[in-house]
């Protein structure tokens, strides 16, 4: 009876004010009827400040959750509830806070809906763990990870001894590899391992600038060396002295250009533009093409003693295509670095979506595949990236594989539809590395299997497709190796 006495004293505004966890009620409008004082603590802003007005005030454009929120007052959302959902609130000092909101429909004695009540709880001190964590996790090295560069197949292996191998010399490196795979990760890499790793690592793209100011970039220039030279200037190789400096799309570099960096990697020597001091320098050079630089030298492009000076160690980065088990692996890589940056909890990526990806030939590599997990980050409104939350290069890429009929092994492209730019068709890569075998039906499709003793992901890499992809051809036509027939 006393109990019950106690519980009638206390009016519902006194037990709003004392609970931790923030609370509001909106209307049926959507405005705000009741803002509680850990609402305010949270946020910044009043009561005086919040009550009576719409919450489109307070939410961050980031804050995907408002929807599923408000969807309650459908009359056939009747009786659910959201529990978990998302969002991000501007603070009065202008910070987009993370909670995490449960919300449930408000109604009277007669069952008529007065608004939605809502709890909110600051989601801050989840948040800042979750980044925490991946800050840690990036930094811890592992065989999938090793420094920086994520990972597992037996090609990736291979490089990382080669990185390591590299970095305990002082030889020249030559990285080669196509766009997006990664070279500047791997120069990075080796000069973290190696003994100059304390020194200057200075990186130049020798293809992003103009070649008459490339000289006065690398060597650097004296006061009045030409119209605008208003004082000395310090080049990169000497800023690198003691140190590293990595040479990105060095292919691009012009006959004149060659001659001098010849000089530099003979003699440690150079003047700068304009004057007469030779200053030497002890720089470590790293550089990195995606052009087939043995070829550039046949004809005639490239000094054959500059790249024999420059190729001491040579690195070959292998393209994403040719190592499909690491698509997942590096796709988790992504998802958890994107979720860390933007506070988003997104876990994973859906199986139709990591099918698709491991469909893609991929033709900008690691630096496409990245790019699509980012674009997946803005679109998805889930907790698992789906199909088609993906670029849409990936659904258009669909439309011209091969993976449906025995017609379609050898054709290029979809009758009436052109193939796309950039991207080679098994056809073409059947061509291109053998010079004789074309893809026309089942048979052929046999007798390529057996001539690579059934090694799907090998075949799949000849035709430019996955290795699921093969699997598939092989499970429609019932192929069966010699073995079991």
């Amino acid at each position: 009876m006393k109990n019950n006495l106690f519980l009638r004293s206390i009016s519902t505004a006194l037990l709003l004010e004392t609970m931790a966890e923030g609370v509001m009620m909106v209307d049926t409008d959507g405005r705000i009827m009741v803002w509680n004082k850990a609402m305010q603590e949270m946020t910044g802003h009043s009561a005086l400040e919040a009550v009576g007005r719409t919450t489109e005030w307070l939410r961050a454009p980031e804050c995907v959750g408002a929807q599923q929120i408000f969807s309650l007052l459908k009359p056939e959302m009747a009786g659910t509830c959201v529990t978990g959902c998302e969002c991000r609130m501007i603070a009065k000092n202008g910070e987009h806070i993370p909670v995490m909101v449960n919300a449930r429909i408000l109604r009277d004695e007669k069952q008529k809906v007065l608004g939605i009540l809502q709890t909110i709880t600051d989601f801050r001190p989840v948040f800042n763990l979750r980044q925490e964590i991946a800050a840690m996790a990036s930094k811890m090295q592992s065989e999938e990870n090793f420094h920086g560069i994520t990972g597992r197949s037996l090609s990736m292996q291979k490089v990382f001894r080669l990185i390591s191998l590299a970095a305990e010399s002082e030889a020249s490196v030559m990285i080669l590899g196509e766009s997006g795979t990664g070279k500047e990760l791997v120069a990075s890499a080796i000069q973290e391992l190696s003994n100059r790793r304390q020194k200057p690592f200075i990186k130049v793209n020798c293809g992003a600038i103009p070649e008459t100011l490339l000289e006065s970039e690398l060597f650097g220039h004296e006061k009045g060396a030409f119209t605008g030279a208003i004082k000395q200037r310090t080049g990169r190789f000497e800023a690198a002295d003691g140190g590293t400096i990595f040479l990105d799309e060095i292919g691009d570099i012009s006959a004149a250009m060659q001659v001098k960096m010849l000089r530099v990697l003979q003699a440690g020597e150079f003047e700068r533009v304009g004057g007469e001091k030779t200053i030497k320098v002890n720089v470590r050079v790293i550089a990195a093409t995606n052009k087939d630089l043995m070829r550039e030298v046949r004809e005639g492009r490239f000094r054959e003693d500059l790249y024999y000076r420059l190729r001491v160690f040579p690195i070959n980065l292998p393209p994403l295509r040719q190592r499909p088990d690491d698509i997942p692996l590096l796709a988790r890589h992504f998802v958890s670095r994107f979720g860390a940056r933007t506070g988003k909890l997104i876990s994973g990526v859906s199986r139709e979506a990591m099918s698709r990806m491991a469909s893609y030939p991929w033709p900008g590599n690691v630096r496409e595949l990245e790019n699509a997990i980012e674009y997946a980050f803005v679109v998805c409104q889930e907790r698992t990236i789906d199909a088609d939350d993906l670029p849409g290069e990936l659904s258009a890429f669909l439309h011209h594989t091969v993976e449906n009929g025995e017609n379609n092994l050898s054709r290029p492209h979809i009758a009436g539809q052109a193939p796309i730019q950039g991207m080679e068709t098994p056809r073409r890569t059947i061509d291109r590395l053998s010079g004789k075998k074309i893809l026309r039906s089942k048979k052929e499709l046999a007798r390529l299997l057996e001539e690579n003793l059934w090694n799907k992901a090998e075949v799949g890499r000849l035709l430019g497709v996955s290795r699921t992809a093969v699997w598939k051809w092989i499970e429609k036509h019932g192929i069966k190796s010699a073995s079991e027939d």
